[in-house]
């Protein structure tokens, strides 16, 4: 009895009965006509239960990844078997986790006999963490609609673990292996000054520097090839990550450290790829995780592992012992990328001693954000008195961001000032210019 339900059929249904009742109190000639009515639908309702119960008639199963890839689009598949020998129609719950807050993952549709349906749909997760599915719901009715019985699938607490941006890992990787990274706006650079060493003559993909097309080879194969030349190899790349309270903000449902973590996990593969270390150093008010520049094969799984877990608190980050840090223990010159975040020219003027120190042994570039929503109201259009004063402070916080830039570049120090969105895409930027131009 605990899978029967009642339909909106049915109720219309006694809804109609019961009115019908009423109009018979003033002609009762047709109280027995209403009575074989109530009677009929009672058979009615059995005849609707034996046609659900007497087999188990509909299968559904969900299909998930085994984890899910923060900030991004996850599918998730469900599929619906009609065993029964009529057209059913069914309406489909799927319990997705609580951290969606999704209240529409409801579905209704009509299944042939004997066939099985896909229901597809995506989930955008906005934090790192185990996510738990529930019961896959459905809920089956017969051509006659009074009743429904429901079926439960999967069990009832299906946990998914939710992992920084793979999907985006991915997607940049592909790009780098088949040189199509100006897709995704990223620049070609050109080194400037230096000679690259002679790797191997390959078919011309689109975006290639014309420059380097091998044209005895292109003759011969009645193809263009080009030369591809290699770049310095094993240079160290650390992705260095604030998780101080200046990266709880959020933007977008994630905060700042989960779009660092993301486009660590991003440059980090991609500096492999490109044969050099990379390596991994989180810190707040102490050093949390640290993980030594290197490109063996399980460097990429050492380094996602230990994203996965971090979090920030309220606490004020130490520069101090990050310079400590590479001072003592990762003392080899490296491209060291910090992921952090100034709101003002005198939070950077604390911690300004430190990243000079950094600076003057390493290449650093700081990379830190915008604050979007500042600069969009900064470039609205005033309507009175106190619009025009919001406006004026929004600028002067924008042109304050500005200002830490050139604070930074003044004293030899990379800086990278990008909206959440784009932080990605600008920090592969400047790897690559930073290797065009031999600093690394």
């Amino acid at each position: 009895m605990k899978s029967l339900y009642l339909n909106t059929r049915l109720f219309l249904t006694i809804g109609i009965i019961g009115f019908l009742f009423l109009v018979a109190y003033i002609y009762p000639s047709i109280l027995f006509l209403v009575k074989l009515l109530v009677a009929g639908l009672l058979a009615v309702i059995l005849v609707d239960s034996l046609l659900l119960f007497r087999i188990k008639g509909i299968k559904g199963r969900r299909i998930i990844g085994k984890k899910f890839s923060n900030g991004d689009q996850n599918s998730v598949n469900l599929y619906i078997e009609n065993r029964y020998s009529y057209p059913t129609e069914i309406q489909v719950i799927d319990e997705v986790p609580v951290q969606f807050q999704v209240r529409d993952t409801e579905y209704k549709s009509k299944i042939a006999s004997q066939k099985t349906q896909q229901i597809a749909y995506k989930l955008r997760p906005t934090q790192r963490g185990e996510y738990i599915f529930g019961h896959l719901n459905v809920y089956a009715s017969s051509p006659i609609g009074f009743v429904s019985r429901r079926y439960q699938f999967e069990p009832k607490e299906t946990p998914i673990p939710v992992y920084p941006s793979f999907l985006q890992m991915r997607k940049y990787e592909l790009m780098a292996i088949s040189n199509r990274l100006s897709e995704y706006g990223i620049k070609k650079m050109r080194r400037i000054g230096q000679s690259q060493e002679f790797e191997q003559i390959r078919n011309y993909v689109e975006g290639d520097d014309y420059r380097n097309i091998n044209w005895n080879s292109t003759a011969r194969r009645n193809r263009l090839m080009v030369n591809q030349y290699q770049d310095e190899k094993s240079q160290r790349v650390y992705s260095v990550i604030d998780k101080g309270r200046s990266m709880q903000m959020p933007f977008d449902g994630m905060s700042l450290l989960d779009y660092a973590i993301n486009a660590a996990l991003v440059i980090s593969n991609i500096a492999i790829k490109k044969e050099d270390k990379a390596g991994l150093v989180t810190f707040n008010h102490k050093i949390s995780t640290t993980i030594k520049a290197d490109k063996v094969g399980a460097q990429m799984r050492r380094i996602q592992e230990a994203l996965y877990n971090q979090e920030t608190n309220f606490l004020e980050s130490d520069f101090e012992k990050l310079y400590a840090l590479f001072r003592t223990k990762l003392s080899n010159r490296a491209l060291i990328l910090l992921y952090t975040n100034f709101e003002s020219s005198s939070a950077l003027q604390r911690q300004l001693p430190y990243l000079r120190k950094l600076a003057r042994q390493h290449v650093l570039v700081v990379i830190f954000f915008e604050n979007t929503e500042l600069y969009t109201y900064a470039h609205q259009k005033t309507t009175d008195v106190t619009s025009v004063y919001d406006k004026i402070i929004a600028e002067k916080f924008v042109y304050e961001k500005k200002h830490i830039v050139k604070d930074l570049n003044k004293y030899g120090i990379h800086a990278v000032l990008t909206a959440p969105e784009n932080l990605t895409v600008n920090t592969i930027n400047k790897y690559l210019e930073l290797k065009a131009r031999g600093f690394i």
